[in-house]
């Protein structure tokens, strides 16, 4: 391994980009491995999950880039640092950088300053040294941010071709409308909604100019800034914003939409002119009118994630794909379903609908009460559905007329007609198997190791024993006892899964 050339090394660790541990790993193994990665990791070196709060040497990495005045100014302020750098580093990191983190930055400036006026110079002398530097900038988080960046020489040249951008609404307007002057090529847009009573004008120029704006990501955070949100009519702060968005709808491929109270009107009426939609992942349906739902039609959706609340909505949706659907996930499990009203009926019809319109569907989760009739609906959707990798089952305590069928009847079902290709089983709740179907359904697997997920643990010695059986022979590739909220992580990356588990 050691010896592989460097362009597949460098297309190797372009597949690790998003994994921190492994690239970091890689430093270490020699020269070589280190002289490819670095590139990497510092093309966006604030996107990973790591502690930035104490990286000192990060602080001394950008400071080595400083002048010499500036240096001596900093050295009598300083402490608790490693001492300045006045060498030439063993690599020119910042040239490597496409991206700003301006809270990363604002934390890193921090450790060392205690003077508010003195962190804000530094972070202006930072900013510049990141303009002069980095070729081009890719990747913009600006929440947060207290400095006019947009005015240095070089920033036309560096964000004119600015591919995403992370912000807040409670940033002041003028910084997007001098955003809005230089990048009309955004490709990525993630907004944070901090504010409850009026749209950001700012943000509502910026989305006006785009040309080519692929992926909209809305998250309402307001609820952390006032814990009385809920007598607040949000409305007015997603308005217009949202009939500017759907202005773009003709490029939009990918939109997610976490609401913190009620779905808002506007995207009810404009959701339908997004018809080239390949991800729809939007918490809150239960307010949207049925007649507009049912203009919803997107032939090219791949991935859809809705709250186990709307299944009726999320029928209707999936009656109108293509065919297409890969993926589609739940969210919301922490309530009372005997609260909703048809609950029996719409889950019914949820799995109908997924087995008559969706036979390319890999990753899926399913919410039903333990009836006989959603068990053989259950049974029918497994035969059908043939390219099942993942399946997430959340099979709910809810009182009905019909009869209930016990846990071992989902295993049997499971041993009958589960597709070869499912290789991930994840429980949510409370399931006892007995003993005998446990190891049944288990020598199903032989040969194919299959991983097990559920957030209940196995006490009982004979179990845990089985389990290890299995485990040892490679016919269970892994079991685990995870929280909730791990077991729900399916088929999306961790952030999509915490945040609308938060609101």
């Amino acid at each position: 391994m050691s010896k592989l050339n460097k362009d597949i090394l460098f297309l190797t660790f372009e597949e690790l980009q998003d994994d921190s541990k492994s690239l970091f790993s890689c430093l270490m193994v020699n020269r070589l491995w280190c002289e490819t990665v670095i590139p990497i990791i510092w093309r966006n070196p604030w996107c990973y999950d790591i502690n930035y709060y104490n990286k000192k040497y990060l602080f001394a990495i950008i400071i080595s880039y400083l002048s010499d005045d500036i240096k001596k100014s900093l050295v009598k302020q300083l402490k608790h640092l490693p001492s300045i750098s006045w060498k030439s580093l063993v690599f020119d990191y910042l040239s490597f950088c496409r991206s700003i983190n301006i809270n990363i930055i604002k934390y890193i400036i921090s450790t060392g300053l205690s003077s508010a006026t003195n962190r804000l110079l530094l972070q202006e002398e930072f900013y510049g040294l990141f303009m002069r530097k980095c070729p081009e900038l890719k990747y913009l988080d600006i929440r947060s941010i207290e400095n006019q960046i947009f005015h240095f020489p070089e920033a036309k040249l560096r964000f004119e071709l600015l591919y995403e951008l992370k912000c807040n609404t409670s940033d002041d307007p003028l910084y997007f409308y001098e955003l809005a002057r230089i990048s009309h090529y955004i490709r990525r847009l993630i907004i944070f909604n901090k504010t409850y009573t009026k749209a950001n004008t700012g943000i509502i120029k910026l989305i006006e100019v785009q040309k080519d704006l692929k992926f909209f990501e809305w998250i309402d955070e307001f609820y952390r800034c006032n814990p009385d949100y809920s007598n607040y009519n949000s409305r007015e702060s997603y308005k217009e914003i949202f009939l500017a968005l759907g202005k773009k709808a003709d490029n939009i491929n990918h939109l997610k939409i976490y609401f913190a109270n009620n779905a808002d009107r506007t995207l009810q009426k404009v959701l339908s002119k997004f018809h080239k939609l390949k991800t729809l992942i939007i918490n809150d349906f239960k307010y949207f009118n049925e007649e507009l739902l049912r203009m919803c039609i997107y032939h090219d959706l791949e991935i859809f994630k809705i709250d186990c609340y709307n299944l009726k909505a999320a029928s209707i949706i999936i009656e109108n794909s293509g065919g297409h659907l890969k993926k589609i996930l739940l969210g919301s499990y922490n309530f009372n379903y005997n609260h909703i009203s048809n609950f029996n009926d719409d889950s019914l019809t949820f799995i109908r609908r997924i087995y008559e319109n969706c036979p390319l569907v890999e990753y899926l989760s399913l919410v039903f009460p333990p009836s006989r009739e959603h068990f053989n609906e259950f049974e029918k959707l497994l035969k059908i559905c043939k390219n099942l990798k993942s399946i997430l089952l959340i099979i709910c305590e809810v009182t009905e007329e019909d009869s209930l069928v016990n846990e071992d009847e989902l295993l049997k079902i499971l041993i009958r007609s589960s597709p070869i290709s499912l290789r991930e089983i994840r429980f949510l709740y409370d399931f006892k198997f007995s003993l005998e179907i446990l190891e049944e359904f288990l020598e199903k697997w032989k040969g194919h190791a299959l991983s097990i997920f559920t957030c209940k643990p196995i006490y009982e010695e004979n179990y845990i024993k089985l389990i290890n059986k299995y485990m040892n022979n490679r016919i269970i590739k892994d079991f685990r006892c995870e929280s909730s909220m791990n077991v729900i992580k399916q088929g999306l990356s961790y952030e999509y899964y915490v945040l609308p588990y938060l609101l």
